[in-house]
């Protein structure tokens, strides 16, 4: 995806160590700004080829490039990476390998504010990380109001207008068995070719239940009750039922609903008293993970009928 489309974040150093599981050895400017999902490591930088050396991505010295500058004299190493810091503002610089920071480095860091961490793991699993990391910090994201669901592991959101019924039958879910990821307001990022929902972390696992107010669902059903985040494979529309519409009986329209630019399955489910919407959503959800198996009842019924 092109790193024009992806938002800016800006990150707090003890957060950044801590979810990366760095040793902060130089706090500069207190924040990372992150704006690429791309890492480099400068070793062409350092040897002077910079045509195409991004400033907005962190910089990775890993055993090459340590031991490249440790093969000049002092003046001339401090020479090479001072271009490289005055090229713009990076990030952060992070030495993988448990590598000894050079003074030069630091020297240069500290004129700066640049951030400095370092960390025991291999140069690649590193990248890896990070780029792991990243991909997720700085995925496109867009809000939606309804109510995430994970129901026999397939990622459910049930959308629809206020009253309609979405908490009330997310809480029967969950007496159910099945687990809360978001209440009222659904946070979706799109990471490569899926979408992964999760809720605001101000109002995770909390649920407004009309009639009763607030409630935490992970305090008081406990945390197998609750999940962080969830792949979305269906989108469950519940409105109130229309007597001049027609609903799908037989299962054969493909109807979708266009997130982020993925198209998800989406089913309309019409609410009217003595309806299970439990029940059927459940049947939803298995009937979905059937679909991602191959296979689809209605295309057999209709191929049968067609047959005799």
């Amino acid at each position: 995806m092109n790193d024009n489309y992806l938002p800016k974040e800006t990150v707090m150093l003890d957060k950044f160590a801590s979810d990366l599981g760095l040793e902060m050895l130089y706090a500069g400017r207190g924040i990372i700004t992150l704006t690429s999902i791309s890492v480099d490591r400068p070793g062409l930088r350092l040897a002077g080829f910079f045509s195409y050396f991004d400033t907005q991505r962190i910089v990775v010295i890993g055993l090459t490039e340590h031991e490249y500058l440790h093969s000049f004299p002092s003046d001339r190493r401090k020479e090479k990476i001072k271009r490289l810091f005055d090229c713009g503002e990076i990030p952060c610089v992070i030495f993988a390998r448990d590598l000894p920071v050079l003074n030069e480095f630091m020297e240069c860091a500290r004129a700066t504010g640049t951030p400095i961490f370092r960390t025991s793991k291999m140069t690649s699993s590193l990248i890896v990380d990070l780029s792991i990391y990243l991909s997720r910090l700085l995925a496109p994201m867009t809000t939606v109001h309804g109510v995430l669901m994970d129901v026999f592991g397939a990622g459910i959101m049930l959308t629809g207008g206020s009253g309609v019924g979405k908490s009330e039958t997310a809480m029967e879910l969950i007496k159910r068995g099945h687990r809360l990821v978001a209440d009222d307001s659904v946070l979706i990022r799109r990471i490569e070719n899926e979408l992964v929902g999760t809720a605001p972390e101000r109002i995770r696992y909390f649920m407004e239940l009309r009639g009763i107010g607030i409630i935490n669902v992970k305090n008081m059903y406990g945390s197998g009750a609750v999940l962080s985040e969830k792949a979305i494979e269906l989108v469950i529309e519940l409105e109130p039922w229309r007597k001049d519409k027609e609903y799908d009986r037989i299962g054969g329209e493909e109807n979708v609903e266009n997130i982020l630019g993925l198209n998800v399955p989406k089913l309309t489910v019409p609410v009217s008293a003595g309806r299970n919407l439990a029940i059927l959503i459940e049947v939803a959800a298995r009937d979905q993970r059937l679909k991602n198996m191959g296979y689809d009842a209605a295309s057999e019924l209709i191929a049968r009928t067609i047959g005799r």
